[in-house]
């Protein structure tokens, strides 16, 4: 296999246990010391890959041109924007629905990646992307019908936050490959470079924004940092899997594979719970690994 599904698989699988540990971490801290920590406590981590990297490939650090600055800053503001949108969608009664329309990042990639970076796909890429949405939706036990998604005054700001949301991630993917393939570089480098970049921007980011927010925050972030810690160091193993992965291949390809994390998600909660899969699970799962087989076979 190519070394860009590895890493796919690998970023796939650290986002749905990380996911699980942010969960646990929500519940000691607010949303914005939770999003926080994923950065922070990953910070020390993503230097020592990118040292390790730099020193096992023999290869120094390339420089920061514009366009890398560019794309790479515009980067961290679209995650966080994306990442704001998604919270906010849970402030709204449709809040299934605009969580579902976020899970659309695929195909806003697809579609954007066409439009704005000459990143087309061929007619089976296409059909990949929208067999794996279409399976995440039924995995994710999102009820969405016309009736529920116009209900109620709220509807549409629902909605258009979790839109918002998914594009704002979606961006934030296409931009994280145009900053990995400015740089001119080993691919592998060029995307560690890209990710100590952003984490640390975003790490200052965040700390700013919770000392101003919140003070009391702080201490709790030290207080539960094995936690923290769990979370910073899945969160860092992710992320060196999708932005390797982005910066070998089409983003909209990485991110259609990358829909297996739902899969994993599901099938390590029953494993746990021992809880009964429902035939629509069953069916979302089957389109997801359909999706999989269309994209390593014949996309």
């Amino acid at each position: 296999m190519e070394i860009w599904i590895y890493f796919t698989l690998l970023a796939a699988t650290m986002q749905a246990v990380r996911t699980a540990g942010q969960k646990h971490l929500s519940g000691k801290l607010n949303a914005m010391a939770t999003t926080g920590v994923r950065y922070i406590y990953a910070l020390p981590f993503a230097w020592g890959y990118l040292l390790w990297l730099l020193s096992y490939k023999q290869i120094d650090v390339p420089s920061l041109n514009h366009d890398f600055l560019g794309y790479a800053l515009i980067a961290c503001v679209m995650q966080i924007i994306g990442t704001a949108c998604l919270v906010a969608a849970f402030r709204y009664r449709n809040f299934a629905v605009a969580t579902s329309l976020a899970k659309t990042e695929a195909i806003q990639v697809a579609i954007f990646g066409a439009l704005l970076f000459s990143a087309p796909l061929s007619g089976l890429g296409w059909l990949s992307v929208i067999v794996g949405v279409v399976g995440v939706f039924l995995v994710s036990k999102v009820k969405f019908t016309l009736k529920e998604a116009f209900k109620g005054s709220d509807a549409i700001p629902g909605m258009g936050f979790g839109l918002a949301a998914g594009l704002g991630l979606a961006i934030t993917t296409l931009l994280i490959r145009e900053s990995s393939l400015s740089l001119n570089t080993d691919l592998m480098v060029s995307a560690a470079v890209t990710l100590v970049f952003m984490i640390t921007v975003q790490s200052v980011i965040s700390l700013l924004y919770v000392y101003i927010q919140d003070k009391s925050q702080l201490p709790l972030m030290v207080k539960h940092w094995r936690v923290c810690l769990f979370v910073g160091v899945t969160s860092v193993l992710g992320s060196i899997g999708w932005f390797t992965g982005a910066s070998f291949q089409n983003a909209a390809y990485v991110k259609a594979l990358g829909q297996v994390e739902f899969f994993i998600t599901l099938a390590l909660t029953y494993r746990v719970f021992k809880e009964k899969i429902t035939f629509k699970e069953y069916l979302g799962m089957s389109l997801i690994i359909f999706s999989v087989v269309i994209l390593l076979l014949w996309a």
